[in-house]
């Protein structure tokens, strides 16, 4: 079993964010994860090579990349293909996703990848792909390889798979017939009963659990309150010194604007990764509204504008980056007695 194994530019070993820039290449030779899932693995499996590649390139050259592996994948007579594991990085796994889902579609041959089940990509790729559930960061690293090998294993037996949970990937959102020996009004009876005493039991059919947000109470004076500007549409000083990520973002920022009656595009640009910068890049009052919103203000209809803005990118980020980094604004805006938020986004 021939396997073609993806790593970025971090694990490749060429450096950390400095390098999410660089090229795509191959090395002949399993390194990094790929060194460690080797171990892991019989002598029938083998890593013939390994794609390299900085996840800023990959993000940004996508169709050219994946055309690259995929001849690569031909050359070299691959079985499989493996990438990662991506942990909760969003860029990292947007590559693995597309990569293991190329895999399938151009190859027809199973493409494996592992990330925390709160990766943004997840949602894209699991039903493309088989993804491996992991902890959110690297040092579950031994744990995630052990799980890809298991399953790489079975793959390789080619026997039909069961059901996701029994195999250990996320489940694709495939159903599949099946015979069971118990009427669905007794297993019914049994789940509820078991509910009710308190004991555990498996669903049936499992429903997505979403976060229920209530609404606002509305600003009572209006005329009196101060409204802040608030976007996840990437805007920036030009030059993005604070090194805010076009996917995936993990930080964002804060930036004065007083005395500005609008922002020009002399000095904000978006760094946002999901929609054609150009027409923000030309007036970044589109997604942080300064000038109309001075306009209100001298007309009255709103008290102040805060002289602050809060920007971050929220094209593939986690949910729960996204919750730490509400939580955290939504803390310094009441220290700030802000009444209202204006939030925009793409």
């Amino acid at each position: 079993m021939r396997i073609l194994y993806y790593i970025n530019q971090f694990f490749g070993g060429i450096g950390g964010e400095d390098k999410a820039d660089h090229s795509l290449f191959f090395v002949e030779k399993p390194i990094g994860p790929a060194a460690g899932l080797c171990s892991l693995l019989d002598e029938t499996f083998s890593v013939p090579v390994v794609a390299v590649c900085g996840d800023n390139y990959f993000n940004n050259n996508k169709d050219e990349v994946l055309r690259k592996i995929v001849e690569r994948a031909k050359e070299y007579r691959v079985d499989m293909i493996i990438a990662g594991p991506a942990f909760n990085s969003g860029r990292y796994g947007q590559a693995c996703g597309a990569i293991c889902e190329a895999a399938v579609r151009e190859l027809r041959i199973p493409g494996i990848t592992g990330m925390y089940q709160e990766n943004p990509a997840v949602e894209i790729y699991r039903q493309g792909a088989y993804i491996i559930p992991t902890s959110g960061k690297v040092i579950g690293m031994k744990d995630a390889l052990l799980k890809i090998a298991k399953f790489a294993e079975k793959i390789a037996t080619n026997k039909t798979l069961g059901p996701a949970r029994e195999e250990g990937y996320i489940p694709r959102g495939i159903r599949k017939l099946v015979y069971r020996q118990e009427e669905a009004s007794k297993r019914l009876v049994d789940m509820l009963e078991a509910k009710l005493q308190g004991q555990p039991f498996i669903t049936e059919l499992p429903i997505q659990k979403t976060d229920k947000v209530a609404p606002a109470q509305p600003v009572a004076a209006l005329r009196e309150a101060t409204i802040a500007l608030v976007t996840t549409g990437g805007l920036v000083p030009r030059g993005n010194p604070d090194r805010i990520r076009s996917f995936g973002a993990d930080v964002w920022k804060t930036y004065e604007f007083s005395e500005k009656k609008m922002l020009d595009s002399s000095e904000y640009e978006t760094i946002h990764g999901g929609y054609n910068p150009n027409f923000v890049n030309m007036n970044p009052n589109y997604v942080v509204p300064v000038s109309i919103m001075r306009e209100l203000e001298a007309e009255g209809l709103i008290g102040r504008l805060y002289n602050r803005f809060y920007s971050t990118s929220g094209v593939g980020a986690a949910v729960n980056i996204c919750q730490k980094d509400g939580r955290e604004m939504a803390s310094l805006l009441h220290q700030a007695k802000v009444d209202g938020v204006i939030l925009t986004s793409t």
